[in-house]
């Protein structure tokens, strides 16, 4: 088994509370089904939001679940560079997991699509 690093982002429409935690839980859960990962399995979550969400941290959902109480969670804001993609959400699963690196699948979702194109 290997620690794996599995990547995704999604925007939001607004920055609230509602949609921050529900694009967060939504990227999560989708992540967690294309790998067949438990929260067992992993080893942290660490997200990223542009500086233009400021409602809710995106770990405050995913905390909210039980099954997530003793994964290591962790928030921090991306650098402002010019003509990036607005109120988006970013996210670094690292997980123990017996997928080879190529069988891996990051996901991008919304508007971040466009951040890695070559995915699709």
């Amino acid at each position: 088994m290997a620690m794996r690093g599995i990547r995704g982002a999604i925007t939001v429409d607004e920055n609230s509370r509602e949609q921050i935690e529900l694009a967060a839980r939504q990227l999560v859960t989708k992540i967690l089904s294309m790998n067949e990962l438990r929260a067992e399995s992993i080893g942290a979550i660490i997200f990223s939001t542009t500086e233009d969400l400021t409602a809710a941290f995106p770990s405050s959902a995913i905390r909210q679940r039980p099954a997530f109480r003793l994964v290591p969670l962790f928030d921090t804001r991306e650098p402002a560079v010019e003509n990036s993609l607005p109120l988006c959400i970013r996210v670094l699963i690292l997980a123990d997991t017996d997928k080879a690196q190529n069988k891996i699948h990051h996901v991008y979702l919304g508007g971040a699509k466009n951040l890695r194109p070559d995915l699709d």
